[in-house]
């Protein structure tokens, strides 16, 4: 969010909440939390005393092998990331190919959505447009074959349209948005093991608290719910490009110095990571821009989530927002605090400044903190 990252304060503390989300080893070293221990600095001292002259000698040169090595990878590694950088901009620049022919969005999806928010939504009409999406299809045949959702246990349901009307229209409302998020969500974050499941949470966690606020304060519960799941959607699609341009790449190089025979090259570029600092970069410049191209595409008409999320991703204050807009902000800033505060990665002034900066009233918090956000709860006749 712009209100949060072009404030010189809070901007830290939010990416440090991006930081976290790639892993806490990595959020707590770009936090200056790493460092030696006191016991481990008086072992090399003690060591280094003990050594002969001629040790210290060999010592010595091997750091400086170890510096000449540690520089060549270096610039091999920065040439492979200006690649990757250059292939990002490319991809992500091109928002119209990446949402109609990457992301392969169908018209259909964003149509099942603004039919959901009228008043005369119907399952007859939600139908023909769902067997347009095989993925959305098989998502609400699989919901309502869960154990906890079959309306009897030895009847397996193969028809999208009886588990449409299983399901309801008040479920769908949930439930759609879920599944479209779920539909854009990268299939895998390795090397980050749990990066897939923090964005998932992050998401869903943003749309709860959203639609909670919202409902409090006499706005569209629906609207909200979507809106701060798809606020989301540019986490998604710029982690899923990064690790996919990366490791692409990275798989170029290697051959190529394979191919050249260039053992230097090549032991280098094993060395590697996937350079979290680099995906990080990425998150911070262009994920709320990504998912303000994306919803802008989606074409809505009649629910009103396209203006929020612009406003989340150019807005320079919050009182310019619309009502949606700060409701999402309220809950993406919640969200980054709870998160932060359960690894100790956040301060009670940082708390203090990074809810002030979305006017978190204390009857908001409170309704936040007794509120489940991290699960949906479907309710099935």
């Amino acid at each position: 969010m712009l209100i949060l990252n072009n404030n010189e304060h809070i901007a830290p503390i939010y990416n440090k909440s991006l930081s976290l989300l790639i892993g806490k080893d990595f959020a707590e070293k770009m936090s200056g939390k790493i460092s030696l221990s006191g016991h481990q600095d008086s072992e090399q001292v003690n060591r280094r005393r003990e050594l002969l002259a001629v040790e210290e000698e060999t010592n010595k040169n091997k750091i400086i092998e170890t510096h000449g090595k540690n520089h060549f990878k270096k610039q091999v590694m920065e040439q492979l990331f200006t690649k990757v950088n250059e292939k990002m901009d490319l991809q992500l620049d091109n928002t119209e190919s990446l949402f109609y022919e990457t992301l392969a969005i169908k018209d259909a999806a964003p149509e099942v959505l603004e039919i959901l928010c009228l008043k005369a939504a119907s399952i007859k009409r939600i139908s023909p447009l769902v067997k347009l999406l095989p993925w959305l299809a098989r998502e609400v045949v699989n919901l309502v074959n869960k154990p906890q959702y079959r309306k009897r246990a030895d009847v397996q349901v193969t028809d999208p349209n009886l588990a449409l009307s299983y399901i309801g229209l008040d479920n769908l409302q949930q439930v759609i948005p879920t599944f479209t998020l779920k539909y854009i969500l990268p299939h895998s974050t390795t090397p980050f093991k749990l990066l897939k499941r923090k964005l998932w949470n992050d998401s869903l966690a943003i749309g709860l608290a959203s639609a909670a606020l919202a409902e409090e304060a006499g706005l569209d519960r629906f609207t909200a719910f979507t809106a701060g799941m798809f606020s989301n959607i540019g986490r998604l699609v710029v982690t899923r490009y990064y690790l996919q341009t990366y490791d692409e790449l990275h798989r170029a190089e290697l051959q190529k110095a394979y191919d050249n025979k260039d053992k230097k090259v090549h032991d280098a570029l094993l060395e590697f990571d996937s350079s979290p600092e680099l995906l990080l970069e990425q998150l911070i410049a262009r994920s709320d821009k990504i998912s303000a191209d994306i919803v802008e595409l989606m074409r809505f008409e009649r629910l009103q989530i396209t203006e929020p999320i612009f406003d989340l991703a150019y807005a320079t204050e919050y009182k310019k927002m619309c009502p949606i807009a700060q409701v999402v902000a309220k809950a993406k800033a919640y969200v980054t605090f709870r998160g932060l505060a359960r690894e100790e990665l956040i301060s009670k002034s940082e708390v203090k400044l990074l809810l002030s900066q979305v006017k978190m009233t204390p009857k908001c918090l409170a309704l936040l903190k007794k509120s489940d956000i991290d699960h949906i709860k479907l309710r099935f006749n």
